[in-house]
């Protein structure tokens, strides 16, 4: 390989970049993209770095966009390697990042690489969004990214996020959707009063119960042919009351739904707000809308997709919708957009790691997408 991607990995893994701190990844990134002929632009908005590179072929051919992000989570305790050491053992990658998600833009930097090197990159063009804010509040990164990328006239035609896909081997999912996501938190207001007197008071718990009651009692829809069962989860229900003989003056509740495409987030809010109409009318409720579903369908890009993963990898890349949210969800109003990348199962996890060769091979299939997203 003309690229070859752990050095790039180990720079950016030791580079503490706990979202929404940048501590010098988006450096690491303009010093090796810069050499292959990018033009990098860095955008910070809020306290955010956000990276734009582009390499233009001169021609009329396709724009593919690479999206990624080098912000992490925080380690917490109990590494067998510094988290931020970037350590090898036994040909394993350690640290924070290694597959959510510096490792998968190492990979495409070192595809991007090879392109270059062997005249692919000259079919078309091939760009780098990269943000320090998806694993935050994703409100500084991707989304005002693409506002400048939109009104600088440079919207791609087809948009791979690097997030890491991959179940079980290397290849065999690539995610062409997501579900949307609304939390609501409601709290109740009721009476306070002795409960002898019930009479005397009006019990906000037992509105609460009663809502909370008609919105799990039955499932919200059966599915579709893309997406499993939407979901809702009361994640708490608080009272704070230190007393047995009084009854409270309020009751509160948080819920988040993960919804398919039969619903949207103001359709959900307005069948919950329907419910405490009619059965906590004194109420007070709060939603927010981390993202809509979303489908990318079949069509050329997906297909390239699949046929760059049979080539490299020799799976089918299962087309899927499932887990949560990633920054696709703001791409896809700009062009078609997927996710393909690493095996999934250490991210986030204590000794996050990867095995250098999986590192490597994952820059192959990069390659084999560029080959045939550019023709």
């Amino acid at each position: 390989m003309a690229g070859d991607p752990l050095p790039v990995a180990q720079a950016l893994i030791r580079c503490a970049s706990v979202t929404p701190a940048d501590a010098g990844a988006m450096a690491v990134l303009e010093g090796a993209l810069a050499p292959l002929g990018f033009d990098c632009t860095r955008l910070r908005f809020g306290e955010t770095e956000n990276l734009f590179a582009i390499r233009r072929s001169g021609g009329n051919g396709p724009h593919l966009c690479f999206a990624g992000h080098t912000d992490v989570v925080p380690p917490g305790e109990g590494w067998r390697h510094g988290p931020f050491e970037a350590a090898l053992e036994d040909g394993i990658l350690y640290g924070r990042g290694a597959v959510d998600m510096k490792g998968g833009v190492a990979a495409f930097v070192a595809a991007a690489a090879d392109a270059v090197a062997d005249g692919t990159a000259d079919r078309g063009t091939l760009s780098f969004l990269i943000t320090g804010d998806e694993e935050g509040e994703a409100t500084d990164g991707t989304t005002r990214v693409l506002d400048w990328m939109a009104e600088n006239h440079l919207v791609p035609d087809m948009c791979l996020v690097g997030e890491p896909t991959s179940k079980a081997r290397l290849g065999d999912t690539i995610k062409v959707g997501r579900r949307g996501s609304v939390s609501a938190a409601i709290t109740v207001l009721g009476t306070q009063g002795h409960v002898a007197y019930p009479e005397r008071a009006d019990n906000p718990v037992h509105r609460l119960v009663r809502v909370l009651h008609r919105l799990t009692a039955e499932p919200l829809d059966a599915g579709t042919d893309w997406f499993q069962p939407s979901t809702l989860q009361v994640t708490t229900v608080d009272v704070g009351n230190a007393a047995g003989n009084i009854v409270p003056a309020q009751a509160a509740a948080r819920l988040n739904i993960r919804f398919n495409d039969t619903h949207t987030a103001a359709s959900l809010e307005a069948w919950i707000r329907g419910i405490l109409a009619e059965e906590a009318p004194r109420h007070e409720a709060r939603f927010s809308c981390s993202g809509e579903a979303f489908l990318t369908k079949p069509g050329p890009f997906v297909e390239a997709l699949r046929r760059a993963v049979r080539g490299a990898t020799g799976e089918e890349g299962a087309l899927d919708t499932g887990g949560g949210t990633s920054d696709a969800r703001f791409i896809t109003r700009l062009c078609p957009v997927a996710e393909l990348g690493a095996v999934g199962t250490t991210m986030h996890k204590v000794d996050e790691c990867t095995p250098v060769e999986e590192l490597r091979r994952l820059s192959l299939l990069y390659g084999a997408v560029i080959r045939e997203c550019l023709g």
